[in-house]
């Protein structure tokens, strides 16, 4: 299950990103802020898992 959710939350993060840099979005728009918190998550459930 937490495999799903690590795949889940990349997927969102590579989607996202795709966007802002065919936007062109600034770094304080709310889908950077998405990108920067799913940055975090992966972060933490990667270190959980060992």
């Amino acid at each position: 299950m937490a495999d799903l959710y690590l795949k889940a939350l990349e997927s969102e993060r590579k989607a996202l990103w795709a966007t802002c840099r065919l936007k062109g979005l600034a770094k304080d728009t709310p889908e950077r802020k998405r990108i920067v918190e799913l940055d975090r998550l992966l972060a933490e459930h990667k270190a959980k898992k060992g």
